[in-house]
């Protein structure tokens, strides 16, 4: 009120002109290189609509496109899942129960980097601590990050490594829930499913919508660990995701607009899935 409100604009102004400079500045200038050719050297060159209609011919846009919907088929579902589960079992009072989720989500403040590198190693084909064991039990070494098991290979690090992070959220989720509604179930002679059915599940709904949301968007924004374990030092990869084909395009080849016109289609996508994430959660909550 009063003189009081120059010292809120105030004190806001960093946080705002990070907003307008970094974020939405951010995305205006990426929509309007999306429409241009640009190397970062030469002054960028007005090309209209070609980069966005060129996307389709090219053969690492396609392949990371429907990559990256495979990646996020596997990945979504099982990272809820199991975060899910691993929730429900470390939501007990038992003694060390600290340590045990301190160890699930220690993958989520890990960098990316160095666990892909500890994967790597895992993954290798000679040495690998997996082929190890699978050639113990007589069977051939297999080729974990090639072509035909990268995908799969990719989804069991990454979900490995974002289980830590749904466990909180549904962690929270959980010991907010009244302990009387178990009590009433248990009283009424229902198990332990039905229980899980009729109570746990409805009164997570808010954090499975949450979490699902923000998985997907995860999944659509794959990189590091798909950088670390499948990049080639030719700027290939055995499973390019779209962020993969992005850094790819901006900063292998220098295509400055072709990479701000994939991100603007990723964007594109992700705002979809989440506007129907969305109207799901809404007929959900009606019906």
């Amino acid at each position: 009120m009063g003189s009081e409100r120059w010292w809120v604009w105030l004190f806001l102004l960093p946080t705002l002109l990070g907003l307008a400079l970094g974020t939405f500045g951010s995305i205006f200038a990426t929509i309007g290189l999306s429409f241009t050719n640009w190397d970062l050297l030469t002054p960028p060159q007005w090309a209209g609509v070609d980069n966005y209609a060129d996307l389709p011919a090219g053969r690492m846009f396609t392949k990371a496109f429907w990559n990256t919907l495979a990646f996020s088929g596997l990945y979504v579902p099982l990272t809820v899942v199991l975060s899910l589960v691993v929730a429900i079992g470390l939501n007990r009072r038992i003694k060390g129960i600290g340590w045990f989720r301190v160890m699930y989500f220690l993958p989520a403040v890990c960098s990316p980097t160095a666990t892909g590198l500890l994967w790597n190693w895992i993954y290798a084909p000679d040495n690998g601590v997996l082929n190890a064991a699978v050639t113990a039990v007589g069977v051939s070494p297999v080729s974990w990050l090639g072509p035909r098991m990268a995908l799969y290979s990719i989804v069991v690090v990454n979900v490995w490594g974002a289980i830590g992070g749904g466990m909180i959220i549904f962690l929270a989720g959980l010991q907010a829930i009244p302990k009387e509604y178990f009590e009433v179930t248990r009283l009424d002679g229902a198990t332990a499913w039905q229980r899980l059915r009729f109570v746990t599940l409805p009164a997570l709904a808010p954090s499975l919508f949450f979490q699902t949301v923000l998985t997907t968007i995860n999944a659509f924004q794959a990189f590091d660990y798909i950088y670390v374990l499948t990049s080639s030092g030719n700027g290939n990869s055995t499973m390019p995701t779209l962020v993969f084909s992005i850094y790819r395009s901006g900063f292998r080849f220098f295509r400055m607009g072709d990479a701000a016109a994939q991100a603007v289609v990723l964007t594109a996508m992700i705002f979809a899935l989440t506007l129907v994430y969305f109207r799901l959660q809404k007929k959900w909550g009606e019906a």
